[in-house]
């Protein structure tokens, strides 16, 4: 305690120095900046429906029409359907900016929907399943344009880019969580069509609440003569390994709903994304990160355990092995997208993105007809095989990227040298 110009001034006794407040975490860090938090609510409601479609059709599908291939197989091919047109749409979120394409892209996204629940209700053919269900291929990219948001806020920051890209997946984990549980619950609560009908709604709000962000929004990038993306060295081994992911989830999705038959579908099936969040939380808070064939090596080690709770004959054993296995995911998604970002040019992050999204898709509707087509012939237990088996070739595949920098970088570091 001392005296300065008489006023009593308090100071902390020697030896034991004044401690400053706690630093906020990396995730409050983020949503600090303007008008994050606003872009992130609406890319959240736009994201939800994301983990409801695929529950949603092969619910509505099955129980009309009696059969778990048919269902496997609209919903591949609305996803084979998205694989072919997302890079085009995500050209055009490039050239004319996100608020300007995204916005139309949704509402015909969301007809196709309404049209598919139109179709299953009214017990139409079958072909008209398919043409609806591809119709919906116009959804954007709502994870990818939020990404490229973050990128834009913190260009030249590889920390806060870390930590955005962890949030990311945890987002996309935490829709994949709550969507399928909703989805199982609106399908039996209310009717079969209700969960592809609110997802519809969600879907459409809120992309337009996110467009409207605009103060967020990155600049239109000035058209490039570089071409696609997929010249970019290590692209295309890359987006084999995003493939031989997406089957995992994608027989994951089509098996675990046929192996718990029932309302409680929903949950079990959440349960992989909740391991997934956990692990991309903590992933995205650590201060050293892994490198992509060591979060592969995980996922290969972890994703037999779905398998062997099959095995004994038991659900709980089972849905403790989706979460087990679920705690794999998240690393490997986001190591792998940042990859992706760093060998995209930045006037094409979109497409960059976009066209791993896509990857993923593909492999989603690979896993889930070859799902429902092992399902009806083997059982759902032997369908557990399918998931443990793309995860050990996405493995495979990944001793094709090269482990290296990246020749854009290294021709950096002789410049500057």
């Amino acid at each position: 305690m001392t005296t300065a110009g008489g006023l009593l001034v308090l100071t902390p006794p020697p030896g034991r120095p004044s401690r400053p407040g706690k630093a906020p975490g990396p995730y409050r860090r983020l949503l600090a900046a303007p008008g994050a938090r606003a872009f992130t609510a609406g890319n959240l409601i736009a994201r939800l429906p994301m983990g409801m479609f695929g529950v949603s059709a092969v619910i509505m599908i099955s129980g009309a029409y009696g059969s778990y291939a048919l269902a496997g197989a609209v919903t591949a091919t609305g996803l084979a359907a998205t694989a072919l047109v997302a890079p085009w749409t995500a050209r055009l979120v490039d050239r004319h900016g996100q608020a300007r394409v995204a916005v139309p892209a949704t509402a015909v996204a969301a007809l196709g929907s309404l049209a598919l629940l139109l179709c299953v209700h009214h017990h139409a053919p079958a072909w008209t399943l398919f043409a609806a269900y591809a119709a919906t291929a116009t959804t954007p990219n709502t994870g990818g344009m939020s990404r490229a948001r973050w990128a834009h806020m913190h260009r030249g920051d590889p920390a806060a880019l870390h930590a955005a890209n962890a949030f990311e997946q945890a987002v996309d984990e935490l829709c994949f969580m709550l969507g399928p549980v909703l989805a199982a619950f609106l399908c039996s609560a209310l009717f079969p069509e209700a969960g592809t009908l609110v997802g519809a709604i969600l879907l459409f709000t809120g992309v337009v609440l996110f467009a409207a962000q605009r103060s967020t929004e990155p600049p239109v990038a000035p058209r490039t003569t570089k071409g696609s993306p997929l010249r970019a060295p290590g692209m295309p081994a890359l987006l084999a390994v995003f493939g031989a992911t997406g089957a995992v989830f994608g027989a994951m999705e089509v098996v675990t709903i046929a192996y718990a038959d029932g309302p409680v579908a929903g949950p079990v099936l959440a349960l992989q994304a909740a391991g997934s969040c956990a692990a991309g939380l903590v992933f995205g808070r650590a201060r050293r990160t892994a490198g992509l064939r060591t979060c592969l090596a995980a996922m290969a080690l972890l994703m037999p355990m779905p398998l062997l709770g099959a095995g004994t004959g038991s659900l709980l054993a089972v849905a403790c092995g989706l979460l087990v296995a679920g705690m794999a995911t998240a690393p490997t998604m986001v190591t792998a997208m940042a990859t992706v970002q760093r060998i995209t040019p930045r006037g094409q992050l979109n497409e960059g993105m976009t066209l791993a999204v896509t990857a993923i898709l593909g492999g989603i509707a690979v896993g889930s007809a070859t799902g429902g087509w092992t399902v009806e012939r083997w059982g759902p237990a032997y369908g557990y095989v399918l998931p443990a088996a793309a995860a050990a070739l996405a493995l495979a595949l990944s001793v094709l990227v090269p482990a290296g920098p990246w020749p854009e970088k290294a021709a950096g570091k002789t410049a500057r040298a």
